[in-house]
């Protein structure tokens, strides 16, 4: 039998940001890299872990008024993105406990509705409370 290195064992798998990513947005995989999850993607990897910037961002802070950098240290241009658990994720609309849940702009979630698409559906909003609008709560992933 041949031997086989998986590319990941457990956790998060480390992308390119194509774009701004801020840990906590669902993200899409696209050419190069990931970038925060528009509205009803088909393309949904996971969750960032971490905030990340494209490499060809300046990455030098600046600030009105201040002439000397208050934090010299760059965001990297890699983020890990997970593609299991539960995670707090942002919600663009209500929604109740149990509901299935889509992607949203801005690599946010918001419910499936009625009759979604199932290669679109990313998540159970995992909250007994459930999450108002513009809330994070408990998102349970639940891609491939």
């Amino acid at each position: 039998m041949a031997t086989v290195i998986p590319r990941q064992d457990q956790g998060p798998v480390t992308f390119t940001a194509i774009a701004t990513v801020t840990g906590g947005q669902v993200v899409d995989g696209v050419a190069g890299g990931v970038q925060p999850s528009g509205a009803g993607s088909n393309a949904v990897v996971g969750v960032a872990t971490t905030d990340a910037i494209p490499a060809a961002t300046s990455q030098t802070p600046t600030i009105p008024g201040i002439t000397t950098a208050v934090n010299a240290a760059p965001l990297p241009p890699y983020v890990a993105v997970a593609n299991s658990g539960v995670w707090p994720l942002t919600y663009a609309a209500a929604a109740t406990f149990g509901v299935r849940l889509i992607t949203a702009a801005n690599g946010q979630v918001t419910p499936a509705g009625a009759t979604p698409d199932a290669r679109q559906v990313v998540g159970i909003c995992m909250e007994p409370a459930g999450v108002s609008l513009g809330g994070v709560g408990a998102t349970l992933l639940t891609l491939g």
